[in-house]
């Protein structure tokens, strides 16, 4: 253990231990089972040592409804995948988000373009009542899939619980998406209705999305209607865009009402996320209703200590898992406080006038903003009062120990900072904050409550004090239900579970600290990282390949700056040189068809890629070499000697 990372920044007071959601958890479950817990450590083994009673309490804890819960809770227990949470139960997601009706901030919005608007809870759950119906009247049923191409707004909201409410399965995009990107996840799923924007903000320019979406819906068939949601304009031109329809005309004829709940099984389908790989489509991961529920409350109230009160932000795109857990805040009748557009437009302080502005409680952003705050030379704690600020959250990057040091010198002292980290593939986190707990310099916190979270090294023993893979060795509520096209189930399993039988590996390389906490490395695995959201090398391999001066591509994340930059590497065609503005194009093409994450800040070219015997490229080796890492099964790659290039590039030393 280093220095810094036993240094403690923050300590809870004994008074606000007392009054967080953790200890009034416990005190839960020591009245339903009977047992004696001493602290958020105890409650902590206990949920994984009695899974079932934890999750059971943690549903009564919630104030959760359902028509019923059943009488198990699990079935297989011992089985990953196999495992059955509750397989008697019968629940509605958006019921469970939708149980108040005051007159208070359900969501406040602020858009870029200096739009506000707020929906209190009985206007929300009017209007999802409105857009139900008229969803509904087209013969929108359970099942059924609707995708949204919507910036982070109040409207996307409404859509998805309109959607659920059903029964129907919402997936989504966010509009700076190019059109082959979101074909790519929508000409999977072949959703029946799509929900999208006439354009977006975004650092000072409106953006068009007219045009994208045509070309989209030219290739969906499926879609029997597409709702547009005026933001960039009142009144879009609507006309050439297959079954458009206005929102407003589009639920015109219906009166907000009773909303028919469809109560459907625990595994009902809810959201259908999307992964990455080194080959192929994007993976299409589909999250159940009940799991996804559970595990984002027992998130929500016990490691952020939510209370009907808070005003939670997030800063995220709905493109991104943060926006379905952030959604979810709902359920632990905190409001919503929504963001769409650069953080840094007019300037840094955006986000943090916002903050006052609105009484924020969570401030919830990512490794990377809180760097690019500190390098613009900006102290919020001085410039702002931050009065209401509670806690803030850091994910999608490691949260380097400097870090640290800037929130509590520049941001604000008594603040629980909580770096918190894992993925689309449990729409959730592995590790996380705890409200009860000190903080430490360069150190997440604590494992996920009812996640039986270790670390194994390469036979499969568990590790502390040694990095190794992080990995999941009991089952829990927000594993995925299963892969969409993926009927044998032999994609799911091939995910995460051949490194070790039965037990999940989630590709991550970290380490488990002393005090329960974890410090995370990186990826273990070749899936990218850039500013958090995890993509794939495939999609990018498809756009360089369609350059008749690149014979073939090799795409690495470097880690560089606190962060992961994108690296790519190209193998020229003779007679073909890599110029500036074949650079320039190829960045382009991958903006335009994948998003601005896939872009790459470094276009190399290599004289050789190397490659496993059987032909397969080997981008784990080349990350390795550029880490200053030994290269593992080096004996398998048939031209191990082109490794050689990779060693102390001089391009991949500067920015």
């Amino acid at each position: 253990m280093t220095e810094s990372q036993d240094h403690i920044m923050w300590t809870p007071s004994d008074d606000r231990i007392r009054q967080t959601n953790i200890t009034a958890m416990i005190e839960q479950v020591e009245e339903d089972w009977n047992v004696a817990i001493q602290d958020h450590k105890g409650l902590y083994d206990y949920s994984v040592t009695e899974k079932e009673k934890f999750w059971q309490s943690m549903v009564d804890f919630a104030g959760l409804t359902a028509e019923t819960w059943g009488s198990t809770v699990l079935e297989n227990p011992d089985h990953m995948p196999g495992a059955v949470w509750f397989p008697d139960a019968k629940l509605n997601y958006a019921e469970n988000l939708l149980r108040s009706r005051e007159d208070t901030d359900a969501i406040v919005f602020w858009g870029e373009d200096q739009v506000r608007n707020r929906f209190t809870h009985k206007e929300l759950y009017n209007a999802v009542s409105v857009l139900a119906q008229a969803m509904r009247a087209t013969g929108l049923t359970e099942g059924d899939r609707v995708g949204g191409y919507m910036p982070n707004m109040p409207e996307t909201i409404i859509a998805m619980l309109a959607a659920s409410s059903i029964g129907a399965i919402w997936s989504s995009c966010s509009p700076d998406f190019g059109v082959q990107g979101v074909l790519d996840r929508f000409g999977q799923i072949k959703p029946k209705i799509v929900v999208a924007c006439d354009g977006y903000f975004y650092n000072g320019k409106s953006h068009d999305s007219l045009e994208k979406i045509t070309e989209i819906l030219a290739q969906l068939p499926s879609v029997e209607t597409t709702i547009i949601v005026p933001y960039t304009r009142q009144n879009p031109p609507l006309e050439n865009v297959p079954n458009a329809v206005q929102l407003s005309n589009f639920v015109a004829e219906f009166q907000p009402g009773y909303i028919e709940f469809t109560r459907l099984p625990f595994n009902h389908p809810l959201y259908i996320m999307y992964s990455s790989g080194t080959t192929g489509a994007p993976k299409c991961i589909v999250h159940g209703a009940g799991g996804t529920l559970l595990k984002h409350v027992s998130e929500h109230l016990l490691h952020c200590d939510e209370k009907p009160d808070d005003r939670v932000f997030y800063f995220t795109t709905c493109g991104w898992m943060m926006w379905n857990w952030l959604v979810s805040a709902l359920a632990c009748q905190s409001t919503l406080l929504l963001y769409d557009g650069s953080p840094f437009y007019p300037d840094g302080n955006v986000l943090f006038n916002y903050a006052d502005a609105e009484n924020m409680t969570l401030f919830g952003t990512s490794a990377k903003y809180i760097d690019a705050v500190k390098k613009a030379g900006l102290a919020p704690g001085e410039t702002h009062k931050l009065a209401s600020l509670k806690a803030m959250a850091s994910t999608g990057s490691p949260l380097v120990p400097e870090s640290f040091d800037f929130v509590y010198e520049k941001i604000k002292e008594d603040l629980h900072l909580a770096s918190i980290s894992g993925g689309t593939d449990i729409i959730g986190c592995f590790v996380l904050g705890n409200p009860a707990a000190p903080v430490r310099r360069g150190e997440i916190q604590t494992r996920a409550y009812g996640l039986a979270v270790d670390v194994f090294d390469d036979e499969g023993r568990s590790l502390q004090g040694e990095a190794g893979d992080l990995v999941c060795t009991q089952p829990f509520p927000s594993m995925p239900i299963y892969f969409w096209n993926d009927e044998d189930g032999a994609k799911y399993r091939g995910a995460y579970f051949e490194d070790y039988p039965n037990v999940w590996c989630h590709g991550d390389w970290v380490e488990l600290t002393e005090h329960g906490g974890m410090i995370i490395y990186g990826r273990s695995d070749a899936t990218l990282n850039p500013g958090g959201v995890r993509i794939g090398t495939a999609e990018i391999y498809r756009q360089v390949e369609q350059f008749d001066e690149v014979i073939e591509g090799l795409c690495i994340g470097q880690q560089w700056d606190g962060d992961t930059r994108v690296v790519l590497f190209v193998v020229m065609r003779e007679g073909h040189d890599l110029t500036d503005n074949l650079i320039a194009a190829i960045r382009k093409r991958i903006r335009e068809n994948c998003t601005p994450r896939h872009v790459p800040a470094k276009v190399i070219a290599t004289p050789d890629i190397p490659r496993t015997k059987s032909g397969k490229i080997t981008e784990l080796a080349v990350r390795d070499i550029i880490h200053n890492r030994p290269v593992k099964n080096a004996e398998a790659l048939a031209n191990a000697d082109a490794l050689n290039f990779y060693e102390d590039l001089p391009e991949l030393q500067t920015d």
